[in-house]
């Protein structure tokens, strides 16, 4: 049964998924060049860092529920989407003032990093709408439904910060 406050925060969920997702498509897709001023070329290894830091967070987050130490899983993944969150606003940032970044390898590096790359950002469009949900269910506490969610969650989350590292260093390693 859903309740005012759920259809409230499904609208919200909605809404700054679809921003967060129509800003990337505009900046990504339909803009062209890039802003002049701003030097943010250390960005993306503070990115691949906070990437780093997440994926670090979930499965420590992943240990201490699975130990029964809610409190601590609790402040492990808030921990870990405080990191996501300062990553999206870095990577926003940096692709404003820089634009793209384009890969340099040739051949088979080349193919590993497309399907890399693409992997990483088909499967991090569903990160931002399931983790408010599943941050929504756990404040609720409607533990069934925040396990269902942070069931498909966790390894999509997981995987989408652990190949921003890879994609990082397979542009700038």
């Amino acid at each position: 049964m859903s309740t005012r406050a759920d259809r409230t925060f499904f609208f919200f969920n909605a809404l700054v998924s679809t921003v967060a997702l129509g800003v990337l498509v505009w900046l990504l897709v339909l803009r062209e060049g890039a802003a002049e001023g701003l030097d943010l070329r250390a960005v993306p290894a503070i990115n691949a860092a906070l990437n780093a830091t997440a994926a670090t967070l979930l499965l420590g987050g992943w240990v201490a529920i699975r130990r029964g130490r809610r409190t601590l899983h609790k402040y492990l993944m808030v921990g870990a989407f405080v990191a996501s969150t300062l990553f999206l606003i870095g990577y926003l940032a940096y692709h404003y003032v820089h634009g793209d970044t384009r890969y340099q390898g040739e051949g088979a590096a080349r193919l590993i990093y497309f399907v890399v790359l693409v992997t990483h950002v088909l499967l991090s469009v569903p990160v931002v709408p399931m983790a408010l949900s599943a941050f929504y269910f756990a404040w609720r506490q409607r533990f069934d439904r925040h396990r269902k969610v942070t069931r498909v969650l966790a390894p999509v989350w997981l995987y989408v910060s652990i190949t921003g590292v890879l994609v990082y260093f397979m542009l700038h390693g």
